[in-house]
């Protein structure tokens, strides 16, 4: 599978560990950054680049971590078609693909440890959209919101 991952200048080192992670996994990554440690970036230029390689299909997945989790994925769920979502358990890796389509994972590297978030990231990768009828039917209704309040001139 190929994934996009990001992070800022808190979620760097996670980042890198989760990198050689799923390469060793087999996976193929397309890292987006941050390079290094800089406490002068932020962590919307990286749910950005992610989300748009996840939207764009040059990704199939998207993993992003900031200090806590929740600044990247308020900011990825901006970008069209991006459902990311805010996981530190297996359950909610594996279910928010399952049930949700989820394409998005965040971790809040303040938050857990590189044990648990290479467990959360396999259980993300292995999911998939059941498809189930109730499932479609919410999806569909989520897109319905989306539309509704998405700009018609992106940018």
């Amino acid at each position: 599978m190929r994934i996009a991952i990001g992070s800022d200048h808190a979620g760097f080192p996670l980042k890198q560990h989760i990198v050689q992670f799923l390469k060793a996994s087999g996976h193929d990554i397309l890292d987006l950054g941050a390079f290094s440690v800089d406490p002068l970036d932020d962590y919307p230029d990286f749910a950005k680049a992610v989300g748009e390689a996840v939207k764009d299909a040059r990704a199939e997945r998207g993993v992003l971590i900031c200090g806590s989790g929740v600044g990247a994925s308020v900011a990825a769920n901006k970008i069209p078609g991006i459902r990311a979502a805010m996981c530190h358990d297996t359950y909610s890796a594996h279910q928010g693909v399952e049930h949700d389509d989820m394409n998005v994972i965040v971790f809040g590297s303040r938050i857990i440890g590189v044990a648990l978030a290479e467990e959360l990231v396999a259980t993300y990768v292995r999911a998939s959209f059941t498809h189930e009828e109730r499932h479609a039917r919410r999806l569909a209704k989520v897109r319905a919101i989306e539309s509704q309040y998405s700009c018609s001139n992106p940018a």
